[in-house]
């Protein structure tokens, strides 16, 4: 059962004590009737008793996704009579809501009533409901009682994913069975090339076209198809902010994104945080690990730190041998640059995906360039030539446009690139 907060007696119950403390004074009936309705009022808002009420509060689900809809549900009975209620479901930034989540129902006695809030997921992000707040007023509006009911409730708001037609693929496949093929040849779909037969060949595998032509038997030999191992390397060292849009939003909607196709292609996906705190997990398939990812995502957050982590640090599982490492970040700070060009002196395939973030305006020829703009921009410059030197691909993933644009682009770039 709720317990309510009665509030403050209004200013009418002073009014009704002066009235017939100056009729008994002065000995005269005028003041006494004067006071008479505030008496009856003043009777009134004693004899009113604390409302009884009790609540419960639900969601229809715990997750759901940008711009869907979610209800809140109130369920509410109140005992000892009929019962006028205010309720708000105070709303956090990332939701909003047509009626503001405020609520007026009146109960009956015993009976029991709901009440929907329904709300619209703006943003991504682990968001928390509640306490509900109610107001009570007594039958004749003069007295009120305020309460705070229910605990938060956790709703879990995951970021849309991006359309993704291809994916980079890696450059060497694992062991395991997956959708990509390999370059070893073995028992596949994809055709590889012709061969002699061999003791212990199967006979569907003959070649009865090429046998037929050559006089002795030829059998085909196929790609195998096998998974690669992705772990997504996310820059946590800064952000750059303009208005509610930051850097690390757009890198954690696209490292969701990520996850959820070459987990589609039965692939193994790991996430490393690098940054003031780093955490890993490391790479394993299935649906488990994509909530796994996406959960450590909504709570992720740019720590401002001082240290000099390096990938030394890392398990040695988190980064295993022939696998694709995706760099997600603004390129903004000098220690995610060292750690990425250490990955790549260590040999792994290494792809780095710049986060754009606003920059200056281009000046006019005749204009004075500050020196520190012309620094910035020369370092830049320099960071960027010293992954190519490496063979290291940066694309730039620019506000507007599609996740698709850079992944593209590091698809030609390694089709017409020579390795490093």
């Amino acid at each position: 059962m709720t317990r309510f907060t009665a509030q403050r007696l209004p200013a009418y119950a002073a009014i009704a004590a002066s009235g017939l403390i100056a009729g008994l004074a002065i000995g005269r009936v005028e003041p006494v009737a004067l006071a008479a309705p505030f008496v009856l009022a003043l009777l009134a808002v004693a004899l009113a008793r604390e409302p009884e009420v009790t609540v419960r509060i639900s969601l229809d689900r715990e997750r759901a996704l940008e711009g869907e809809d979610v209800t809140a549900f109130i369920d509410l009975i109140a005992t000892g009579g009929t019962t006028r209620l205010e309720v708000l479901l105070p709303l956090p930034p990332q939701l909003s809501s047509t009626h503001d989540g405020a609520r007026a129902v009146l109960l009956r006695d015993g009976e029991p009533t709901r009440v929907e809030i329904p709300f619209r997921c703006e943003r991504w992000g682990t968001v928390l409901l509640g306490p509900l707040l109610m107001r009570v007023r007594s039958p004749l509006g003069i007295r009120s009682w305020e309460t705070q009911v229910g605990g938060r409730h956790a709703l879990r708001i995951y970021p849309t994913e991006e359309l993704l037609r291809s994916l980079v693929p890696a450059l060497e496949t694992q062991v395991f069975a997956g959708n990509q093929i390999s370059r070893a040849r073995g028992e596949g779909i994809e055709f590889a090339d012709l061969r002699e037969w061999r003791l212990g060949d199967r006979i569907r595998r003959v070649n009865w076209r090429a046998t037929a032509l050559r006089g002795s038997l030829w059998v085909n030999e196929h790609h195998l198809e096998q998974n690669t191992d992705v772990v997504l390397f996310l820059d946590t060292f800064a952000e750059v902010r303009e208005l509610a849009r930051t850097t690390h939003l757009r890198a954690v909607r696209a490292a969701a994104s990520l996850a959820h196709a070459y987990l589609q292609r039965k692939d193994r996906i790991g996430l490393v945080g690098f940054g003031g705190f780093v955490s890993w997990f490391r790479p394993q398939a299935g649906m488990r690990q994509l909530y796994t990812i996406v959960d450590y995502l909504l709570a992720s957050e740019v720590v401002e730190s001082y240290t000099r982590p390096g990938v030394s640090l890392l398990p040695p599982r988190t980064l295993p041998p022939k696998a694709l490492v995706i760099a997600l970040t603004p390129l903004f700070d000098s220690r995610i640059a060292r750690a990425l060009l250490d990955l790549r002196g260590r040999g792994y395939d290494l792809i780095v995906i710049e986060i754009a973030t606003p920059e200056p305006a281009e000046p006019r020829e005749d204009a004075d360039v500050p020196l520190a703009e012309r620094l910035w921009r020369l370092s830049r410059e320099a960071l960027r030539w010293q992954f190519a030197e490496v063979g290291v691909p940066v694309v730039t993933w620019r506000e507007g446009d599609p996740l698709a644009v850079p992944i593209e682009e590091v698809n030609a770039f390694r089709h017409l690139a020579r390795p490093a």
